[in-house]
């Protein structure tokens, strides 16, 4: 399994809303880079973020998922 970033947050709580909604849908998600993330204040940004991953095989449509709007 390829992982492909569908989304990047600045705080663990964005991360994790996104990992539970991906989930919800049928989604496999992963988030990564959440514990280096909260490991000293402003990392988060340094390392370019707390990513949400899924297999590159969900990709398309988990990115699809994410860019429709909320029912």
């Amino acid at each position: 399994m390829n992982p492909a970033t569908v989304y990047k947050a600045l705080n663990p709580a964005d991360a994790q809303l996104v990992n539970s909604r991906l989930e919800a849908a049928g989604f496999h998600p992963f988030v990564a880079d959440e514990a280096a993330a909260l490991g000293m204040e402003g990392y988060a940004l340094a390392i370019g973020g707390i990513r949400v991953q899924v297999p590159e095989s969900e990709f398309a449509d988990a990115r699809e998922f994410l860019d429709a709007p909320a029912e």
